[in-house]
């Protein structure tokens, strides 16, 4: 597996793509006016205590205010029987030192919790934890082992008082003491000079901003198989370097300047991809297809065998399509940050041997996803679900917004219907007003069916109240408005 990583920076937007073996798999947009706010830490103010939902709201500077949960305030740990309700906990227009764990989605605030932690490149600090801890995806237990053993002679080593505990992240599979002490010193230096802010600064304000995307990007998502990381910003380029030097040495010399004619993005397609991403259907090399339909509650993608026949017999191609569906769809939840509850419809398998072969290939493809994924296996009605941490916007909802003719629905009303709206509304303001004409302004697909289809019908009732009634055509109407003019 070789991998490169595109970053396209402009003063308004950073985008950046992660390719696997030619092929996009993930791609991160940020604006300059609408930063992500995950892993900041704020000194906000309660304006709202909710009993009934065992919540706050905390002003902590933004357009709505965020929104964050009474088992979110206690210590980290405690018993559910042990909890305090929030009336208890929190008082409004108290101060509270709050970090966001998910950014504002749609109508929804940003999702906070007291218990505080900063990462760097191998460590994640936590100053209200009791212990240290072991990344999951770390199977091994003799590497946890070490690791363990590791992170307590590196605490043993530091100058600056240690309080609280650490969690190794998965990046520091095989690393040695030096760099695990370095990591440790830095988190430790950061956490001072953020509980000095603590004290000084008012109430909202920031007073830890995590770190501008493209070097994110590199803290969270370098690993040995990312063979490049090309950037197309010079000055950036060498803000880059001297981050890697800094913290990852051995990223340095995979890091270069991009100074090609042809757009950063162009390489590998990853313009077209993201344009795809955008799109309800995925197509399939084998010539099924994939539906994607997100929804406010899950997304549910349905899966189609399309143009593919197979050769064999239909429960050959039914699992040959369900396995690259599965593939496909691992791919299309990083690609476009789907997140949230999914629900996957494969195509009805007879075979349990082939359901189970199915399900292992998902579960594989998604161990390389950054975001937590819990697959909870076939359900009754042959279904998947799965779960997948949700802590930023998807790309649809980064890049896209409703479309304002049809409010997000997809569908437009039929020109005859709107005829028939038509209809009983001349008939309602005749009854209230009785006009002596009406005046019909609609778009031009529903005036041309007034006066061919339904002509007969206008005739009827014009005849029927006793008035004349027109139809004049506006062009920047849609095809569900209409405006009735008493004349």
């Amino acid at each position: 597996m070789s991998g490169e990583v595109l970053i396209n920076l402009t003063p308004m937007e950073t985008r950046v793509a992660v390719v696997e073996n030619g092929v996009l798999q993930e791609a991160f947009v940020e604006r300059s006016r609408r930063r992500g706010i995950v892993g900041n830490i704020y000194k906000g103010k309660v304006v709202r205590v909710l009993p009934g939902m065992q919540a706050a709201f905390v002003d902590i500077g933004l357009d709505r205010a965020a929104f964050i949960h009474a088992h979110e305030v206690m210590p980290p740990g405690t018993p559910a029987d042990e909890q305090l309700s929030i009336g208890h906990l929190l008082h409004e227009g108290q101060a509270l030192v709050v970090q966001v764990t998910k950014d504002p989605i749609g109508s929804k605030g940003a999702r906070l919790t007291t218990h505080l932690s900063v990462p760097s490149r191998y460590l994640v600090y936590m100053p209200d934890a009791p212990h240290h801890g072991v990344s999951q995806r770390i199977e091994d237990e003799r590497e946890r082992e070490r690791l363990r053993g590791l992170i307590e002679e590196a605490q043993g080593q530091q100058s600056l008082e240690v309080v609280g505990g650490f969690i190794v992240r998965t990046a520091a599979e095989g690393v040695g003491l030096e760099e695990l002490a370095a990591d440790m010193h830095f988190l430790l230096r950061l956490w001072r000079k953020v509980g000095e802010r603590r004290v000084t600064a008012g109430a909202p304000s920031v007073i830890y901003d995590d770190l501008p995307l493209f070097m994110r990007i590199l803290r969270d998502v370098m690993r040995d198989d990312i063979e490049k990381v090309r950037i197309d910003s010079r000055e950036n380029h060498v803000k880059l370097i001297e981050f890697a030097e800094e913290f990852m040495p051995t990223a340095v010399e995979r890091i270069e300047h991009y100074a090609g004619e042809r757009p950063i993005f162009d390489l590998f397609s990853v313009e077209d991809e993201i344009q795809k991403a955008l799109g309800r259907k995925v197509q399939l090399k084998s010539g099924g297809y994939l539906v994607i339909d997100p929804t406010e509650a899950m997304t549910t993608i349905d899966v189609n065998t399309g143009g593919y026949v197979g050769h064999r017999n239909l429960e050959e191609t039914i699992f040959k399509t369900n396995l690259e569906a599965a593939t496909a769809i691992a791919r299309q939840l990083r690609l476009r940050n789907l997140g949230g509850i999914i629900i996957i419809d494969f195509i009805d398998m007879e075979d349990t041997e082939h359901q189970r072969q199915v399900l292992r290939m998902l579960e594989k493809s998604l161990e390389r996803d950054h975001a937590k994924t819990k697959c909870t296996g076939v359900t009754e009605l042959g279904l998947v679900q799965l779960t997948r941490k949700r802590t930023r916007e998807s790309l649809e909802q980064t890049l896209c917004e409703a479309c304002p003719t049809c409010g997000g629905r997809g569908t437009l009303k039929t020109p005859e219907t709107v005829c028939y709206e038509i209809f009983r509304e001349i008939l309602r303001e005749e009854r209230a007003y009785s006009a002596e004409t009406y005046m019909v302004l609609a778009a031009q697909a529903v005036v041309d069916r007034l006066l061919d289809e339904e002509s007969a019908a206008v005739a009827d009732l014009e005849e029927f109240i006793g008035k004349p009634i027109r139809f004049q055509v506006e062009g920047h109407y849609s095809q569900e408005q209409y405006d009735i003019v008493l004349m």
